[in-house]
């Protein structure tokens, strides 16, 4: 069957792309702004992009188009499909009805960690002799790809968002997946452009909780209000919890990346890794929990964790100049922002932190949550948040106003280069500049660690 994805750059959706090719499939694609790493993952297995959307690609006359989440009307290849009634689907309902079908689904959902949960899960079985099939939003470097499919392997790990399916299909993506083992990391409102309250995305998982079978498992944290929420309206699989009284726990060993594992009340054993924070050993409880109902020893999932090396744009050493250490991170929300920098604190005790932040998400650029991020940058000694005032990116909101409850530990910019050198000129040895965005942020990381060199040269 050959193929056609439109919107075929994203994460999911090249990550889909190179599943149908490895299930058989003839696949080519489109996307505005055509670019690597993406586009070269891509070519590499021999799938064609097209640049645009333009009309006449239907001349192509695939047996079916794909459409990604960025396509809406007014598409000119969307309407040449409509106004010819060619075969469409989203990308969402063909991976479920085309490749889900018949596998161990592992979905990890939530509004927080699901890059980094997925990841650790597929490591774990990975390292313990499973070999799984997976599609996530990142790539770890244990894994090198972030996505893999071989119709022999039975275990599939998907990183399950809640963002809509497609302009005709306004349910959440997980919906179309149907797990046996579903993951609900954490809820909190967020996508503010499509949810107008929390209550709405709690029915959303909701519908997720009511796929999966009565042999199957629902892991969540033991403490969690909208979630209870979620359960409370009907639950027909059985649930294992994490964290503070939950089956899964760990306890601190005094060091930031040192910790000790718990099940039922009994020591597990311990796990040592490059990862810092709470949020991320809670991951780790989710992960191991779901790799158990896959089947896998905890001991052995355990020692597979202990070499998990993290997730590209999670708190990710992009440099260090003049021992002022450059991180990269995809925090964009304030709890995520808060839990971030809570990560780095414990791992770098009284040294100075200077936040870079670019409010750059839908739910941030419309201002719903603004308010927060005051309290959520509060670990940080300095913050730098930039905001574009014109163009797509662009802010409904004043950052040096919103910020202003920081007094001068906290400055807002609208011009990348004098914000670059204004962090350049506050920082200092030992220092730790941490960049949170959910965006390439205009390449500040590499702006940032040249203007340092330049400054120690």
């Amino acid at each position: 069957m050959h193929l056609h994805i439109l919107g075929i750059c994203g994460t999911f959706m090249g990550g889909l792309a190179l599943i149908a090719r490895a299930a058989g499939h003839t696949v080519t694609g489109c996307d505005t702004g055509v670019y690597p790493p993406m586009s070269t993952q891509l070519e590499e297995q021999g799938i064609h992009l097209t640049e645009g959307f333009g009309a006449e690609q239907v001349n192509i006359k695939p047996d079916l188009f794909i459409v990604g989440n960025v396509v809406s009307r007014g598409n000119p290849l969307m309407e040449a499909i409509l106004d010819q009634g060619l075969p469409y689907t989203s990308g969402p309902q063909w991976l479920g009805e085309h490749i889900l079908q018949g596998q161990h689904v592992l979905a990890v959902a939530g509004t927080h960690g699901k890059t980094t949960t997925s990841s650790m899960l597929a490591w774990i079985l990975e390292q313990t002799g499973h070999t799984p099939n997976f599609l996530i939003g990142g790539i770890a470097p244990g894994l090198k790809v972030s996505a893999r499919f071989n119709p022999a392997q039975p275990l599939f790990v998907i990183e399950a968002d809640e963002y809509d399916t497609a302009f005709f299909d306004k349910r959440s993506k997980f919906v179309h997946y149907r797990p046996r083992t579903a993951v609900l990391n954490n809820l909190e409102y967020d996508h503010a452009d499509i949810f107008p309250n929390l209550d709405a995305i709690e029915t959303q998982f909701h519908h997720l909780v009511r796929t999966v079978p009565g042999s199957g498992r629902i892991i969540r944290p033991a403490r969690c209000e909208a979630l209870d929420r979620v359960i409370a309206r009907g639950c027909w699989s059985p649930i294992d919890c994490f964290g503070d009284d939950g089956r899964w726990q760990y306890t601190e060993n005094g060091h930031a990346s040192h910790f000790t594992v718990i099940e039922n009340g009994a020591v597990l054993g311990d796990i040592t890794w490059q990862l810092t924070g709470r949020h991320n050993r809670l991951n780790a409880l989710a992960a191991l929990a779901a790799a158990n109902h896959a089947g896998v020893d905890p001991a052995a999932a355990l020692d597979a964790l202990s070499g998990f090396a993290g997730v590209k744009r999670r708190m990710e050493v992009r440099g260090i100049v003049n021992n002022i250490t450059v991180y990269d991170d995809f925090a964009h929300h304030p709890t995520a922002i808060a839990t971030t920098l809570d990560g780095l604190r414990c791992q770098v005790g009284n040294a100075r932190i200077l936040a870079v932040i670019e409010p750059r998400s839908n739910t941030m650029k419309l201002g719903t949550m603004a308010a927060q991020l005051p309290d959520a940058l509060k670990t940080a000694d300095r913050v730098f948040c930039f905001g574009e005032t014109e163009g797509k990116h662009a802010l409904g909101w004043d950052p040096a106003v919103v910020l202003a409850p920081m007094g001068n530990r906290a400055s807002g910019w609208h011009d990348l280069g004098a914000m670059v050198q204004a962090i350049t000129a506050q920082a200092q040895p030992g220092d730790h500049i941490l960049i949170m965005s959910n965006g390439s942020f205009g390449g500040v990381h590499d702006k940032v660690l040249t203007a340092l060199a330049q400054v120690s040269a």
